[in-house]
């Protein structure tokens, strides 16, 4: 009895010493081993579950403010939209915005008039409460008004006709001349310049007493100036061309009258004073019959 159980003794003592060194084996392997090894269990990673009614809440608000026909009013109104915007780029300069992009304009607010009219369209349905109204963005407006403003500060209205149907005669006109000018600019550029300054005077000057005209009838729209700024600029600068000595004569004669005008003015106020002191003077035979009465007086 006292032998089996000093076998059983010893088994147990076995038993213990090989957990405890396999537990001093774990650790010490888990201390030599480098800080940056990935573990070889990870905790498992949690994955939200996307409910069915996130895609139903996501489709609500459009199905139950925005009809089929405000829908395709929406989708017209972002195709003239982004058409125009691909015009006005390449029309930046030089500025050719109301020239080129007239037509693109003219459809865009065909189709924004659709929207904010009060009209009923089919279904009794108006898209200008749900398209322009519905939120504090209204971004459908606020598109639509900075394109409105651009087409404003542009006056392109001063060179296209009403209702968008083509330029007006004056701005074909004016750019008829323009190209005739800048034909003469471009023959005559690469010799002397004082050749083209004596040969492009005339077209020259004809294009600026049409720019002041229409300056002065108020049709200029933003395309004119940015073109006639241009080519003043070649002909002063680039060119170093200037106004011809007969057209600086009136010039010369009106600024020079102004200068006299109060030489002349205290001049006359001069000469009119010396004629007042003169009749004032008495004549000496008024004054020897004066002297004579006195004479008399005392005589007497």
């Amino acid at each position: 009895m006292s032998l089996y159980r000093s076998c059983s003794f010893c088994v147990f003592l076995l038993t213990h010493f090989h957990s405890l060194v396999s537990c001093d084996t774990l650790n010490l392997t888990a201390a030599v081993e480098p800080a940056d090894r990935p573990a070889l269990h990870s905790s498992p990673v949690f994955k939200p579950v996307v409910s069915d009614s996130l895609n139903l809440l996501a489709s609500f608000p459009d199905d139950l403010e925005v009809s089929g026909y405000c829908r395709e009013l929406l989708a017209v109104f972002g195709e003239r939209y982004d058409a125009y915007v691909k015009c006005l780029v390449p029309a930046a300069r030089p500025v050719r915005v109301c020239q080129r992009c007239f037509s693109s304009y003219g459809s865009l607010t065909e189709i924004y008039t659709n929207i904010s009219s009060d009209q009923m369209g089919p279904g009794n349905v108006s898209c200008s409460e749900s398209l322009l109204r519905s939120d504090r963005l209204m971004l459908v407006y606020l598109l639509y008004s900075n394109l409105e403003d651009l087409w404003g500060i542009s006056n392109c209205k001063k060179c296209i006709t009403d209702g968008f149907q083509s330029v007006t005669n004056d701005t074909q006109y004016f750019m008829a001349t323009l190209n005739q000018t800048l034909t003469c600019f471009q023959k005559y550029q690469q010799g002397n310049l004082t050749e083209l300054c004596k040969n492009c005077k005339d077209t020259y000057g004809d294009l600026n007493k049409l720019y002041s005209r229409m300056e002065k009838d108020k049709i200029l729209c933003i395309d004119i100036e940015d073109a006639m700024n241009g080519t003043r600029k070649l002909w002063s600068k680039n060119f170093n061309c200037s106004l011809s000595r007969e057209e600086t004569v009136p010039v010369i004669a009106v600024s020079s009258f102004m200068l006299f005008l109060p030489i002349i003015f205290y001049l006359s106020s001069f000469l009119h004073s010396e004629q007042k002191k003169r009749k004032l003077i008495h004549p000496k035979r008024a004054k020897s019959y004066t002297s004579l009465m006195n004479i008399q007086d005392k005589r007497s």
